[in-house]
């Protein structure tokens, strides 16, 4: 125990701010991978969502369609009673023994007339309508089947996404664990909760061209001078991220 204690104090500072560094660019790795299959499980759930909704709405334009074809049938069944009843009539007509029974008669067949006056005008109301929701389910059946061709390509570009960088993001993250696991605890901590907070992820950024690499303010000289020197951890005073040399990053200013 002792001898690990000794051999963490040995490690400099400029170390572990390279070794963090490091760990910044597997972790960015990553972020790459998953922001580029990101935001096709988000397409592939919205396409789902529509087609689930144009789905119902075919189902209700379907129950509808039905609506209308009892309600023509209803229809039909009113005329063919009102006819019915007018020949009855007809025949009672040439058999009246008074007034009274024929202008009876006469009403009952003006009534039933405009009776099938009447379901003949809901007949052609309902047709129209009928033509009108069938329109509808051919418009919206054909938008369901687009909408599942697009998913059927989103979902293989997604499967194919998922299977090409799965092996790549397993060994980047074995590798990000153990660099990880070569820093302080307490630097970790601190690193990850300024990378949460940080909109593209970065907890550690270097300098560049005399200005923080994540907020981009200028640094004064001094303070440049303390980060190009590496003897301790500095945060950018706008943002929060540790900074880094690109010297002791390793890269090319």
């Amino acid at each position: 125990m002792a001898t690990k204690k000794r051999k963490t104090k040995e490690i400099s500072v400029e170390e572990r701010l390279r070794t963090l560094y490091k760990l910044q660019m597997y972790l960015s790795d990553i972020d790459r991978i998953r922001t580029l299959r990101g935001e096709l499980p988000l397409e592939v759930a919205d396409l789902d969502d529509e087609i689930a909704g144009l789905g119902t709405r075919v189902s209700k334009f379907e129950l509808d369609l039905k609506e209308m074809e009892a309600n023509i049938t209803q229809q039909k069944m009113k005329i063919e009673t009102s006819k019915a009843k007018i020949e009855r009539y007809n025949t009672q007509l040439e058999n009246v023994r008074n007034n009274k029974e024929f202008d009876h008669l006469t009403k009952e067949v003006e009534f039933e007339t405009l009776e099938i006056e009447l379901a003949e005008k809901r007949t052609r109301e309902f047709t129209q309508k009928q033509k009108e929701i069938k329109a509808q389910i051919e418009e919206a059946t054909a938008q369901l089947n687009e909408k599942k061709i697009d998913l059927d390509h989103k979902q293989k570009e997604l499967d194919d996404i998922i299977s090409e960088t799965k092996a790549n993001e397993e060994k980047i993250r074995e590798k990000a664990k153990k660099v990880e696991a070569s820093i302080e605890p307490r630097l970790v901590t601190a690193f990850r909760r300024i990378r949460k907070n940080a909109r593209n992820g970065l907890g550690i950024v270097p300098i560049q061209r005399g200005a923080c690499g994540g907020c981009f303010n200028k640094i004064p000289p001094q303070r440049q001078m303390d980060i190009k020197l590496g003897k301790k951890v500095i945060v950018c005073e706008y943002c929060g991220r540790i900074m880094i040399d690109p010297e002791i990053a390793g890269i090319k200013e």
